[in-house]
């Protein structure tokens, strides 16, 4: 059974774009709802994913426990998470009366926006908990189509966080997110069957990507490849907005 009505093509696209997705949540973080949700927003509706990213972030995270869990910033997840819990039931609302078009162009334009701000190299000198609630507001909001993550990476990047930090704390926080937007989305009617059939065929491609990226992370130099992601999920949000457009 393909889910959400796919052809084979269009599920096997969804197959590369969530290994993609997942391997580069597994090296930096960041990312896999962003390239998730755009890689699946050029073969169906980008919310058929939305709760199938949720899910699996969740079980994701379990597989990197071990090895974030000396690293993470409890404080920082705190504070964004104060100011995410009264954003989240907003953004699944807002997601859940979009048509599929203009959900798909919203999606994109906000991906490009926030690309460009990681792009910029913008740096902030100075944080607080009020710097961490107002961004966990944007993040919850955004989360109603499961890319929250994007706003945390860009305050993060712009505090010049150590790479096991910036990493660490990102999936922890993504992971109390998702576990707060997963009740939110199914009272809206966002989870079905065809959730349920897409997360049980694409999760162990997912649990792949992630490891793979999980060995990459020790190798590689972490700047380099926040650039590629960035200009990856650029590409994507492109070919969505010009998709919604046509």
């Amino acid at each position: 059974m393909i889910p959400f009505g796919l052809s084979l093509g269009a599920a096997l696209w969804l197959a590369l774009a969530l290994f993609v997705a997942a391997f580069v949540r597994g090296y930096s973080g960041f990312g896999f709802a962003a390239l998730a949700v755009s890689g699946a927003g050029l073969v169906t509706n980008p919310l058929n994913v939305v709760p199938v990213v949720i899910l699996s972030d969740i079980v994701l995270t379990a597989q990197q426990a071990r090895g974030i869990r000396a690293a993470i910033d409890w404080p920082r997840v705190g504070y964004l998470l104060a100011g995410a819990v009264p954003g989240v039931p907003l953004g699944v609302w807002a997601m859940s009366v979009v048509p599929p078009d203009a959900a798909r162009a919203l999606i994109s334009v906000y991906v490009l926006v926030m690309c460009a701000a990681l792009w910029s190299g913008w740096q902030i000198r100075k944080t607080g908990p009020a710097a961490h609630m107002g961004t966990g507001v944007v993040s919850g909001l955004a989360n109603g189509a499961a890319v929250g993550g994007l706003p945390v990476a860009v305050f993060f990047a712009a505090q010049s966080l150590p790479a096991a930090t910036f990493r660490a704390t990102l999936i922890a926080y993504f992971t109390l997110l998702d576990l707060w937007t997963l009740p939110n989305i199914g009272l809206h009617g966002m989870i079905t069957v065809s959730t349920a059939v897409a997360t049980l065929i694409y999760l162990p491609v997912m649990v792949i990507g992630v490891w793979a990226g999980s060995r990459h992370f020790l190798s590689a130099n972490p700047q380099n490849f926040r650039r590629f992601a960035i200009l990856l999920l650029a590409v994507l949000a492109t070919l969505g907005l010009g998709k919604s457009l046509l």
